[in-house]
């Protein structure tokens, strides 16, 4: 998606204009003065008291005063908009650095006059994510029957029937990955947000797949459907992980811890690493499992595990990342950047306790801070959807941390 330019005068937000919009370039931008005079009356006084406009190369900055409730002066202005210019327009509104909300008008390339391009587009894309669903099955049931079950590549290629062994792994892993996906497609999709397919990403070595994504083909409305999204994927996926690794877990084998034991040893994982993992593994596995043992994980257990840190990693408050938007729905997206880089420099630090995160946190650096604004970036979250999304930062914390000395003594490890 285009950036907008960051060389304004008034220090706007940077991310207003084509950046909400869509990857194709947006139409050029004409307003003649008879539209300009159109455009005013579009702005009652009583509502938000339009002082100055802006001509941008893409995009028109309506200046004023807000004087109702954002929520109110928003859907007021958006359907004046378009009573007058009907889809040319996308009615952006936003907070500046200086935190006056303004308006900006950017050109809509994908209008109602493209419904019938969006059709013949939307039906392209299902045998290509039915298609690699398919593929990834296959390649989380490789890998998990030659990584996991520990099934030589020679025994396999003499006796395909022995892949069977790996199902239990590829099937929960694909479960785990795809409710977290449909949850973010079943919500866009309850506001009205277009969205492909989720696609999987298959690869035939580490965990069988690099996950699974979709992608958003119109903007989001407003900071409350910004946060329903992105909280929805977590959420379903969280639903079936943590069952699966309960289960997983009492179906383990507890044995003596390895020296070299770390986050990626499934053979004799060390689960005091994690707060969360610490608790669920002693909930499954009782008064066996003690500071000096490790678990052999079950394939189902290395999926919800699997599961376990997809969630964690999405949960990050960074940029394009589930946890990234809910922060920017929650305070704002300019106070949403200054959480991912105080999050960053907490993960590097992190990082220096045990090294094994170091190359998330070089990665997290590289992730862009800023995301995509809502069209409505000014009305505020309930506070309901603000408690949840505290507790699900809560969560992150529970997962990243290591579990206390206090906890470890209160669990008899």
């Amino acid at each position: 998606q285009s950036k907008s330019d960051r060389k304004t005068k008034d220090n706007s937000n940077p991310q207003t204009k084509a950046k909400i919009a869509t990857t194709q370039t947006p139409p050029k931008l004409t307003i003649d003065k008879t539209e300009e005079a159109s455009l005013r009356n579009c702005f009652p006084w009583t509502v938000y008291y339009l002082r100055n406009l802006e001509y941008r190369p893409q995009a028109v900055i309506c200046r004023g005063q807000l004087r109702s409730n954002p929520e109110k002066a928003y859907q007021t202005v958006r359907e004046n908009i378009e009573g007058k210019f009907g889809d040319r327009f996308l009615v952006v509104f936003q907070n500046s650095f200086q935190g006056k909300p303004f308006f900006a008008l950017v050109p809509n390339p994908r209008g109602k006059n493209d419904q019938t391009q969006i059709s013949q587009e939307s039906q392209k894309p299902v045998l290509l994510a039915l298609g690699l669903l398919l593929i990834t099955l296959f390649t989380t049931t490789l890998v998990g029957a030659r990584e996991i079950v520990g099934i030589s590549e020679d025994a396999i290629q003499s006796n395909p029937n022995l892949l069977i062994q790996g199902l239990p792994y590829g099937v929960a892993l694909i479960l785990i990955l795809g409710l977290h996906e449909f949850g973010h497609y079943i919500t866009a999709h309850i506001y009205k947000i277009r969205t492909t397919l989720p696609y999987f990403i298959p690869v035939p070595f580490f965990l069988g797949t690099f996950g699974a994504f979709i992608r958003m083909q119109s903007p989001v409305p407003n900071r409350k459907s910004l946060f329903d999204v992105s909280i929805a994927g977590p959420i379903a996926g969280l639903v079936v992980t943590i069952p699966l690794l309960i289960w997983g877990l009492s179906h383990s084998n507890i044995v003596p811890l390895s020296e070299e034991s770390g986050i990626l040893s499934i053979d004799s994982l060390n689960p005091t690493f994690s707060f969360l993992l610490a608790v669920l593994s002693k909930l499954a596995l009782g008064t066996e499992l003690t500071y000096n043992k490790g678990i052999d994980l079950h394939p189902i257990a290395v999926a919800g595990y699997v599961g376990l840190v997809v969630t964690a990693y999405n949960l990050m408050p960074i940029g394009q990342l589930d946890g990234g938007h809910i922060v920017h729905a929650m305070f704002g997206q300019r106070t949403g950047m200054v959480i991912g880089q105080i999050s960053r420099f907490l993960l590097l630090l992190l990082a220096f306790i045990n090294q094994e995160f170091l190359f998330l946190a070089i990665f997290l650096f590289l992730m862009p801070l800023a995301d995509e604004p809502a069209l409505n970036d000014v009305s505020e979250l309930d506070n309901k959807r603000d408690f949840l999304g505290l507790l699900m930062l809560g969560l992150l914390v529970m997962i990243l941390l290591p579990a206390p000395n206090m906890v470890i003594q209160w669990l008899n490890f």
